[in-house]
């Protein structure tokens, strides 16, 4: 679909400067297409942030905890892989 955008002309100059002319729609598209998944990322992280309390989630009070929990999770999942055993889903109590 062909459609008309209005733009400062130092933000085209930058555009062809950085990919060329004829490269100018493709690169508006992968920034639209860009700046579109952050907004849809960023209101993901809105909507579930906090839902992980410490309360609920023990052993996720700070990051270190938090990296030792991933450290032997994984440790626990490479074993499984080691011995051909089916993965095992970890759950935390």
């Amino acid at each position: 679909m062909r459609t008309h955008v209005i733009l400062p002309d130092n933000l085209v100059e930058e555009i062809d400067n950085a990919v060329g002319k004829r490269k100018r729609s493709r690169f508006v598209e992968e920034a639209i297409r860009e700046k579109l998944k952050r907004r849809t990322l960023d209101e993901a992280l809105k909507k579930t942030a906090g839902i992980l309390s410490a309360e609920k989630h023990p052993g996720w009070e700070s990051p270190e905890k938090v990296a030792a929990w991933v450290r032997e999770s994984r440790r626990r999942d490479m074993g499984t892989v080691a011995t051909g055993l089916a993965p095992v889903i970890h759950r935390r109590p």
